[in-house]
């Protein structure tokens, strides 16, 4: 797909084969405006949602999604392809999510808001949609309630870490076993026992309701 210049031939070739795939990092690295304009359409919405399902603020996760961006952007030129595009900017967004989460509760945490929670581009407590890939395993298969919906976000999020991050990748992201082992760099083992003791602490929370 070299010197590919429209947003079409770029989206024909979204990242399913890693062959095209190197072909958009190519066009990435060579500065194409199209190419990046394709990213930010393909990746920043997902990259939102998950950056507020760490910081759980809109305004915090607007801020963090930027900044994902910027050092996606600087740091496209040392992306070799070890891992998938998708994966690798994943990475960068639990960093600056895991890193925007310290600094709250160092700092904004001690802040008191009158402002209620609010809804962020269609991701909040209460929309959160709990639809797992391995649903027999799952603690949220008997969730239908809205209420009980909106207990789950907030039982999810006491879950501590690395559990409520894979927890978050497999059941909310759904993304494969193998995209999670690539995104957290741990072994397909880790992510197993993490996802089954994730899972096993937010039945546990969930068990008063």
């Amino acid at each position: 797909m070299a010197g590919a210049t429209t947003l079409g031939d770029l989206a024909s070739a979204i990242g399913v084969r890693s062959q095209e795939e190197s072909a958009i990092v190519a066009e990435l690295k060579a500065g194409s405006e199209a190419a990046y304009a394709w990213l930010i359409g393909e990746f920043q919405q997902p990259v939102y949602g998950l950056v507020y399902r760490i910081v759980n603020d809109p305004a915090d996760a607007a801020d963090t999604t930027q900044d994902v961006f910027l050092k996606v952007f600087r740091g496209m030129k040392h992306f070799h392809g070890e891992s998938s595009l998708k994966t690798w900017i994943y990475r960068i967004a639990l960093h600056e999510a895991a890193n925007r989460r310290r600094w709250w509760f160092r700092h904004k945490a001690k802040e008191t808001s009158i402002e209620p929670e609010t809804e962020a581009n269609g991701v909040s407590d209460n929309a959160i949609q709990l639809a797992l890939t391995d649903h027999a395993d799952s603690p949220f298969d008997s969730v239908a309630h809205h209420e009980v919906q909106r207990r789950v976000g907030e039982e999810l999020r006491k879950v501590p870490e690395p559990y409520r991050t894979t927890l978050i990748l497999r059941d909310l992201e759904e993304m494969s076993y193998e995209e999670i082992a690539e995104v957290l760099e741990v072994s397909l083992g880790t992510v197993k026992s993490r996802l089954t003791r994730g899972r096993d602490a937010l039945r546990q929370r969930l068990a008063p309701y």
